[in-house]
């Protein structure tokens, strides 16, 4: 079998890469715009991408006929979204309009990951069946293009996730479990909002349901996130508490007190009862996947 991802440059798409490329039955093509930043490059094929530009994803698609497309590929800076929509529209809704087009030509099964934030938080945690009403131009983006997959597409998954965290050695961005560990080792005093739920993912689960979606050819939509659910604060406060870190830097706030420029939902989370039952999704816990950050940085550091 032949995988294609787009966006093997990004934290889900490395660790992607970081799987693949020991499975000796795949076939793997990483690809993403620009040169390779994945650290061990062998195992796998490498292309650049631009999902932006219709001819270079017809191209790519017809040079290799994957038999699955994983689309990691985004604009996910939500405050950055509102303000250049432009962009957005390009890498959230054309691109998949272009991925998906060329799929179904070539009869390729179309995955592609979204996000809890087409949704507008008065509940969580929330099963696939919720009705979406995003508050962001970033959650709009996504919800278009699920929209435009369901409608159009013919062989398709719709992975929805929430607020991934982890470790790649070129991180591109940082997440917010090292944002909270690395701002607390240099004794920043942190506003952290207690007003919005989540249910944090580990990168590596991430991955593993995409994994799971692409060997079963999964169709519909699927729930992938982490299995505990808490607020924004509660997660920043357990990152100290695993680390030894300082709690007292912690201060409680409110998102009218952040003043963030994109509206975010104020509650998510995840049902995932769906993935673990039908692709056999198996999360690590909050704790779990800190402690798999800790061994990762460990290792980044010595190497």
């Amino acid at each position: 079998m032949k995988v294609l991802v787009t966006g093997s440059n990004g934290l889900l798409g490395q660790k992607l890469t970081d799987y693949y490329k020991t499975r000796k039955d795949i076939e793997f093509i990483a690809t993403a715009k620009g040169v390779d930043r994945y650290a061990f490059q062998s195992g796998y094929t490498y292309n650049t991408l631009d999902v932006t530009n219709y001819d270079e994803v017809k191209d790519v698609l017809y040079k290799f006929k994957p038999n699955v497309v994983i689309n990691t590929a985004a604009m996910t800076n939500v405050d950055a979204c509102e303000t250049e929509q432009t962009a957005c529209d390009a890498l959230n809704i054309k691109a998949v309009e272009y991925l998906g087009t060329i799929c179904n030509e070539l009869n390729i099964h179309f995955i592609h990951l979204s996000t809890d934030f087409i949704f507008d938080g008065t509940h969580g945690p929330l099963t696939e069946n919720e009705k979406p009403n995003p508050l962001s131009y970033y959650g709009k983006s996504k919800h278009l293009a699920e929209e435009w997959i369901i409608t159009n597409s013919k062989s398709w998954a719709i992975l929805r996730t929430v607020l991934v965290y982890g470790v790649v050695t070129d991180m591109s961005r940082s997440n917010i479990v090292l944002w909270a560990k690395n701002s607390l080792e240099q004794g920043k005093v942190l506003n952290v909002v207690g007003d919005q739920f989540r249910t944090p993912t580990l990168a590596e689960d991430l991955a593993q349901g995409c994994v799971l979606a692409a060997d079963k050819k999964a169709n519909g939509i699927f729930n992938i996130s982490g299995k505990d659910f808490m607020s924004v604060f509660d997660l920043v406060y357990r990152v100290a508490s695993y680390f030894q870190l300082d709690k007292s830097l912690l201060n409680l706030s409110t998102s009218e007190g952040i003043n963030q420029p994109a509206k975010r939902p104020p509650i998510t989370g995840f049902n995932i009862d769906k993935a673990i039952n039908i692709l056999g999704y198996k999360p690590h816990s909050f704790e779990e996947g800190l402690e798999v950050v800790r061994q990762q940085l460990t290792k980044v550091t010595k190497d």
